[in-house]
């Protein structure tokens, strides 16, 4: 099963998307945590910390995998259910890897998304909603949120499940949740 949760900044998609990966994972095959976020400051560091705590005790295995999505799979963990949290993060670092501005790199993690699903039994995606509003926005920034438009909805399209999360409330746009 493939899920994708889209929504704003510390909303509840976190903690939502693991509970749906220990869920999927009663079906064996492991339970793998992709952190992609790289930190860069202590507000980043804070935020892992937090998320280590909230997952700590369910059985989660960390892969770090800022980049090159794929990576992380192998042949003795496909059959597992993952959490990618998330693809904010993997495009960001994708696009400004080593601080070099990579234009194509929305192409790549799309491919990176689509590929790693492919060969996963289980995932879980978790994204933010961070392309929908009315302002205008540097060059940069507005390449930024096109691709991440085109990362979710290229995700949409293979997800089983789709939804949205606000302040803690789950709008379903496709499928079920298996809680």
């Amino acid at each position: 099963m493939k899920i994708l949760f889209s929504g704003g900044c510390k909303n509840g998609k976190s903690t939502l998307a693991e509970d749906c990966a220990v869920a999927l994972s009663r079906s064996g095959g492991g339970l793998y945590y992709i952190a992609t976020m790289i930190p860069h400051d202590d507000e980043d560091e804070l935020r892992i910390k937090r998320h280590l705590h909230n997952r700590a005790g369910k059985g989660f295995t960390t892969l770090e995998q800022g980049v090159n999505l794929p990576d992380c799979v192998t042949k003795e963990n496909a059959k597992g259910s993952f959490l990618l949290d998330s693809v904010t993060a993997l495009l960001t670092n994708e696009m400004y890897h080593d601080g070099i501005y990579e234009p194509a790199a929305p192409d790549k993690v799309v491919k990176d998304l689509l590929d790693f699903a492919a060969k996963v039994e289980n995932a879980v995606f978790v994204s933010d909603f961070i392309y929908a509003d009315a302002d205008r926005y540097n060059e940069f920034t507005e390449e930024y949120r096109e691709g991440l438009a085109r990362c979710d909805k290229a995700l949409a399209e293979i997800c089983d499940t789709v939804a949205e999360v606000c302040t803690g409330c789950i709008t379903l746009y496709k499928g079920e949740l298996p809680l």
